[in-house]
């Protein structure tokens, strides 16, 4: 399920609009109501890249100063929403990138990431788990695609790749994935065991 980037009263456009021009006035009031309002989605996509509880809170805070610092260039609630993911996918790549190669077990990946995804089942939350030791840009998309459902036009502007790039990493993780559940000599079963991570047309186009 998507992880969605909401304001206070998501059903109603103007508030959000209304709440984002407040906050660019100058209201403090305002922007902390912004932060409240996203902190929840910025943390989860930060533990889901990075797999430590006190890195993923400590780069949502680095976001959100980031964001109190830029705010002016934010023009309106929709690319406030782009703006956070970008900034806190890119500087978590930026993180994985310096790390020494992950050697996170799939037990302890799986508990973080169960944290995230409140009571997946035991296959989702392994997938993900499977997910933590795929390389930082590709993680990265597997996350926009299937936990943020973007498509991969979006994903490509989002980490400024190219399309081709990002069908390229999404085509050989999903293999990755398949491999390492052990489903990748029958393709149908493993479309059905990767479940959250499979199109629904099977296609990445």
């Amino acid at each position: 399920m998507p992880c969605v980037f909401s304001y206070v009263n998501a059903k109603d456009p103007s508030t959000s609009e209304e709440l984002l021009t407040r906050a660019l006035a100058g209201e403090a009031v305002a922007f902390g109501m912004l932060v409240r309002a996203h902190q929840a989605c910025v943390y989860s996509l930060a533990l889901r890249m990075l797999s430590d509880r006190h890195e993923a809170e400590d780069l949502a805070q680095e976001v959100f100063l980031g964001l109190h610092r830029n705010l002016a260039s934010v023009e309106s609630a929709a690319h406030l929403e782009f703006w956070l993911r970008k900034v806190t996918l890119n500087r978590a790549i930026d993180r994985l990138r310096r790390r020494p190669r992950n050697d996170l077990s799939l037990e302890d990946a799986g508990v973080l990431i169960s944290e995230a995804t409140d009571s997946d089942p035991l296959l989702q939350r392994r997938l993900r788990a499977l997910l933590t030791q795929l390389p930082p840009a590709p993680r990265a998309v597997v996350l926009l695609r299937y936990q943020e459902d973007l498509n991969p036009n979006e994903i490509a502007r989002t980490l400024n790749m190219s399309i081709n790039t990002v069908k390229s990493h999404l085509k050989r993780s999903l293999a990755t994935l398949r491999e390492r559940l052990g489903v990748n000599d029958n393709p149908q079963s493993g479309a059905s065991a990767l479940g959250c991570f499979s199109d629904e047309t099977g296609s990445l186009t």
